[in-house]
């Protein structure tokens, strides 16, 4: 690793760029570490994290499973909740013990951080950079374990691209037992394979995908099948919530019935629009061109939309740039993100008694802005692709029409 380092001065500022924004982070975390994470402090400070709410609230204080308890049990998938339940264990019990599973969480999250920093110089050296100096990133990077999903998901499209595929799909399963949302990018994995005309490592790659999940996911099955389905009940059950296209309409007063029906039609709609651009394209994309356009797209729509969500689209929106005149476009949805930051925590703040706070119609807006930015940017993106694809398709007419013109002048 050193020697990786040594050899590689990119590497290396990319390393201390990481760091640095990890410790940034900690230090808008503490005001709340200090005071045991008070309300409304963490919220009007903006430093409220799940990690140490959880910790009690799902029985981990006193190393519960993490899937038994019934309604204690927590509400994310496999892999996410074993390691919310394994690292109670190394915890030092005390009156200080919520802070030290907030402490030993951070570090790992840090080091999955730096970890997810390389990954992206990897696949896009020109533009790593980007993540650890993005402000909604630093801002995000403690208020969940999101991180263990977001490293996987990356080192998958990493392999995929790389045409490790057998190792690509097993990442792949590993990050959706951790979280849920890399489900959604099977659909430009089936279509770039399509396109290569490769019917047969679809089929392989969808059932090796399955086969891992399922051996992650079966045990607790199989143990604690109430506990497991929480989260998926959860989800589907729902209403509008924070941070959603829904709710911020429900806020300004416009309430959308049957919103279950509503939302899978909608994102079965965007979905189609994914589907249209790539059969548009005369190229094969890259699964690190496109996955941007689709989670970012997803997650407009979905019913709630958490600040730490972030993470996972900006290793996927920086790997989707493809030259500097995007940047602008980058930094005006980095701009809606922060914003909306800003916005969720002030809005809490005065939801739980704060003198001052966000009104509901301010965090209404600040969500649609977001949701805007992030429109804008992925619009982009697409005129790109397509840009590019059009360019591409136009030399390939030219070099036939030299191949079977131009070659003629050759002869008498």
């Amino acid at each position: 690793m050193l020697s990786f380092l040594r050899n590689n001065p990119s590497a290396k500022l990319l390393l201390l760029l990481a760091l640095t924004a990890s410790l940034l982070s900690f230090t808008k975390f503490d005001p709340c570490r200090s005071t045991n994470w008070a309300d409304p402090g963490s919220y009007v400070h903006a430093c409220y994290s799940d990690i140490p709410s959880l910790f009690s609230y799902r029985n981990l204080d006193v190393h519960q499973w993490a899937f038994s308890g019934g309604e204690k049990a927590v509400e994310y998938p496999v892999l996410t909740g074993v390691v919310m339940w394994a690292t109670s264990w190394i915890t030092p019990a005390g009156t200080s013990s919520t802070r030290n599973y907030f402490d030993i969480n951070l570090i790992l999250i840090a080091l999955l951080f730096i970890g997810v920093v390389l990954i992206v110089w990897k696949l896009r050296p020109e533009f790593a950079y980007l993540l650890p100096i993005s402000p909604a990133v630093v801002a995000s990077l403690y208020i969940n374990w999101d991180l263990w999903g977001i490293i996987t998901m990356m080192l998958a499209i990493y392999y995929f691209d790389r045409e490790r595929l057998t190792l690509s799909a097993s990442l792949f399963a590993v990050s959706i037992a951790t979280k849920f949302f890399p489900v959604f990018l099977f659909l430009p994995i089936i279509f770039i394979l399509w396109r290569k005309n490769d019917i047969k490592t679809i089929v392989k790659f969808l059932a090796t995908s399955a086969a891992v999940w399922l051996g992650i996911n079966l045990p607790v099955i199989l143990t604690t099948p109430q506990g497991w389905w929480h989260f998926y009940k959860l989800n589907l059950d729902r209403g509008s919530d924070w941070g959603s296209l829904w709710y911020a309409f429900s806020l300004l007063g416009i309430n959308i019935g049957h919103l279950n029906y509503i939302s899978i039609l909608v994102l079965l709609a965007l979905l189609t629009a994914v589907i249209l651009l790539l059969l548009e394209l005369t190229d094969v994309p890259a699964l690190a061109d496109v996955s941007f356009i689709l989670l970012a797209g997803t997650l407009c729509v979905g019913k709630v939309y958490s600040p730490q969500y972030v993470l996972w689209l900006a290793p996927l929106a920086i790997i989707a740039l493809r030259e500097k005149r995007q940047l602008t476009a980058f930094w005006i949805w980095q701009a809606g993100e922060a914003i909306y930051h800003l916005a969720i925590w002030q809005h809490l703040a005065l939801v739980q008694g704060a003198h001052f706070g966000l009104p509901s119609g301010g965090y209404a807006l600040a969500s649609l802005f977001r949701i805007a930015a992030t429109l804008y940017f992925i619009v982009i993106l697409v005129r790109k692709l397509l840009r590019d694809s059009a360019s591409h398709a136009q030399e390939r007419r030219s070099h036939l029409a030299d191949l079977l013109f131009g070659s003629a002048s050759s002869y008498p």
